[in-house]
């Protein structure tokens, strides 16, 4: 039974004293640190694969879903309740989503190449002179678009604008290579089912990519 997890940050003396380490002020640092922190509650198995999603919800607190819930932490406080919705077709749901958009991007020969979040591809080629206004156009435009094709594969469509927002670009450390680069995205509004199990399970898998690092869960609660 899948679980949504809280998970804060203990008030403990040792622990506050250590707030600037364990969670930088600055963007990347900060989204790498999270990373490390929300890893560390499940690595009690050290070949465990990824299997769960997470965002910050406010300094030192996360939301987390996962499969089960986590041990005993010495660094979190955890409360963990099922989460099982019934849904049916036609049911409306308002929704929050943080997440790394992207598209492919083709190469010269036709071939599909490497990714590119949405908001980049489309200001591609823009004079330098309005590419500022030419990304406040991709946010909306580029981002609600993505977020409908969504829709269409995982079984939900959007009945009218939502809200995009927090466009934000992070360079990420990475051990021995170079930084990863994302994109990420603020959602907010709702959606309608049309198909309640190809919803369930895009639920559980997160949509878009860089899920690792805090990207792809989508809350829902019924309007």
């Amino acid at each position: 039974m899948n679980q949504l997890i809280r998970a804060r940050l203990k008030r403990s003396a040792p622990i506050v004293s250590l707030g600037r380490l364990l969670l930088p002020a600055q963007d990347a640092a900060r989204t790498d640190a999270a990373h490390r922190l929300v890893w560390s509650l499940f690595a009690g198995d050290p070949d465990r694969r990824r299997d769960f999603l997470w965002r910050e919800e406010a300094p030192g607190q996360f939301i987390i879903f996962a499969p089960e819930p986590p041990p005993p932490s010495d660094l979190f406080e955890v409360e963990a309740k099922e989460f099982a919705p019934v849904l049916a077709v036609g049911d409306r749901l308002r929704f929050l989503l943080r997440a790394n958009a992207t598209v492919s991007k083709k190469t010269k020969s036709g071939d599909r190449g490497r990714r590119a979040d949405v908001v980049m591809a489309a200001i591609h080629g823009a004079p330098k002179g309005e590419r500022a206004e030419a990304r406040r156009d991709a946010i909306e435009t580029a981002g609600r678009a993505w977020l409908a094709r969504q829709g269409d594969t995982h079984g939900f469509f959007l009945p009218r604008p939502v809200a995009v927002d927090g466009y934000n670009r992070l360079k990420l450390p990475r051990i021995g290579g170079r930084p990863i680069e994302i994109g990420t995205l603020d959602f907010e509004g709702v959606l309608d089912i049309a198909d309640p199990a190809r919803f369930l399970a895009a639920l559980a898998q997160g949509f878009g990519r860089a899920r690792a690092f805090g990207c792809g869960l989508m809350l829902i609660r019924r309007i």
